[in-house]
């Protein structure tokens, strides 16, 4: 982990005994202004891991927020226990790893999900979980920002992106008329109560905009509060702390 800015205090929380099954925390000097869990993307594949979320770190917690940055299996990751990733081992540590925020003393008014790529899909999911038998209770979201998010399985894997990663993490094809796979698509589980900003590069040729942009259209219609965050850049910009995208995510982020 980079290290963290002046005053800050980072420790490493587990939920699990698989390695990958474990959170950083960073807390910034004086009081938070709430949370921000950051889901890293790579197509939900083992080969990507947190260390795609950790240049967001310090930017957030100079800005006063706490940040959980979360690791998780991935497809193609077994751990000691033998079990990897897909659906649902990566969905239950997402949710496991945000519930990590129930055991600290922190204030929970405020948590926001930050993700990029297959990470925007796991936070903007995260937002409808508690609707699920499986996945209720725990730490309540109050907003998603999703960076460059695959949003639309069902267009995910009809466009081929990331080589076949929605069937691999699904563990098979998309069935728009199965509701097991319609509570994992976020397309398919609007609308939320949480607003939502899909932040997302014009220039994105490895997730297109369309992904965000389809998403923020039936949320819209739905009744439910999204908007579509349109920045210069391709896939990576978002997430570039050097960037004009990530100041423009600070300045979502900042006005919470």
């Amino acid at each position: 982990m980079p290290a963290p800015a002046d005053g800050s205090a980072t420790e490493r929380l587990t939920y699990g005994d698989d390695p990958s099954q474990y959170a950083v925390l960073t807390r910034p000097a004086g009081t938070p202004r709430g949370v921000v869990v950051v889901v890293h993307g790579g197509f939900w594949k083992a080969e990507y891991g947190i260390e795609y979320a950790e240049p967001l770190v310090p930017g957030l917690v100079e800005a006063g927020w706490a940040v959980l940055a979360l690791e998780y299996r991935r497809v193609g990751a077994a751990g000691e226990d033998g079990a990897g990733g897909g659906v649902p081992e990566t969905l239950d540590d997402i949710a496991a790893g945000i519930d990590l925020l129930a055991g600290t003393d922190l204030d929970l008014g405020t948590v926001v999900a930050l993700g990029h790529s297959a990470g925007g899909h796991l936070a903007t999911w995260a937002a409808s979980r508690t609707r699920h038998q499986r996945w209720a209770g725990g730490v309540e979201l109050t907003h998603v920002v999703s960076q460059a998010g695959v949003l639309d399985l069902v267009g995910a894997h009809a466009a081929g992106l990331g080589g076949g990663a929605v069937a691999a993490f699904l563990g098979h094809a998309p069935d728009p008329a199965d509701p097991e796979d319609a509570a994992v698509d976020p397309l398919r589980q609007v609308p939320l109560d949480q607003p939502v900003w899909c932040v997302h590069g014009a220039d994105d040729a490895i997730v297109p905009p369309t992904q965000s942009q389809r998403y923020v259209d039936a949320a819209l219609a739905a009744g439910a509060q999204a908007e579509l965050v349109e920045v210069e850049g391709d896939h990576f910009t978002v997430v570039d702390p050097a960037s004009p995208a990530w100041a423009r995510t600070l300045e979502i982020i900042d006005a919470l």
